[in-house]
């Protein structure tokens, strides 16, 4: 796996230069996180495609602002994209990730044959009391994070790193991608993304629960839906080995 760098933003790769012959998973994190969370992606399918995975504006190591709408994120996203020349790129979005992926796939379809969704829904109304906690007590906030964020069955080992990520995050900016993420709302424009999209939710989520990525499935003519157990919100980190499985299951049956 190869840290670089394009300009202000920072990003994984499995491999570099990007392989043309092949398509390439973008990788996109949630509020106030990184591109720690797809370590086990970037690596663990780059054998299967390009695997890239950006530190957002503002985020991480990257550099320049924070945004605080889901589509100035999206239209981020394409400028990054065109940057290091991705080919047949693939959004792969968790949570606002999420969220930026289904803006990708509404807003610029034409740039993208497929997309992928992870514990996150058409709608993410946000507890007011959240805004509070990040911009006051933000160790709190992370206590929050790990209680209701990761399955009861997830090792601290496992969860630890991530954690400590999400301390190290400005609370200005976790602020600003939770406001981006309580104004979003495509629920009446589902139907419209033409692309398959592969849907992944899990059994213990409780920020995103199940019934959000079932009514994804539903409202989206041509996805499909992997359905993950003994996983909470960031099952990308609580069980990588069935994550890639069901991507690269998708992967397989569309010829990507």
């Amino acid at each position: 796996m190869e840290s670089l760098a394009n300009g202000d933003t920072a990003f994984i790769c499995g491999r570099w230069p990007l392989d043309p012959s092949r398509s390439t998973l973008i990788f996109i994190h949630g509020a106030g996180e990184s591109s720690l969370l797809w370590h086990a992606q970037v690596e663990g399918l780059r054998d299967r495609a390009n695997t890239v995975a950006l530190d957002l504006p503002g985020h991480g190591r990257s550099g320049g602002s924070a945004r605080q709408r889901i589509e100035d994120y999206a239209d981020a996203m394409i400028g990054f994209i065109a940057a290091i020349a991705a080919p047949n790129p693939i959004p792969c979005g968790l949570s606002m990730g999420g969220a930026i992926t289904q803006q990708l796939l509404l807003d610029h379809a034409a740039h993208f044959r497929a997309g992928i969704i992870v514990s996150s829904g058409a709608r993410l109304r946000v507890l007011p009391s959240l805004f509070a906690m990040i911009d006051t007590n933000l160790p709190a906030y992370v206590e929050l994070i790990d209680r209701l964020g990761f399955s009861a069955k997830t090792p601290a080992a496992v969860k630890r790193p991530f954690l400590e990520d999400s301390l190290n995050a400005r609370p200005e900016v976790t602020h600003g991608d939770f406001k981006a993420c309580d104004q979003f709302d495509v629920m009446t424009r589902l139907e419209s993304i033409r692309r398959p999209v592969l849907v992944i939710s899990a059994e213990d989520d409780q920020l995103t629960p199940p019934n959000y990525g079932e009514f994804l499935e539903r409202r989206i003519p041509n996805a499909v839906r992997a359905h993950i157990r003994d996983a909470g919100h960031f099952v990308p980190i609580e069980k990588p080995l069935e994550v890639n499985a069901a991507i690269i299951r998708f992967l397989d049956h569309h010829k990507l």
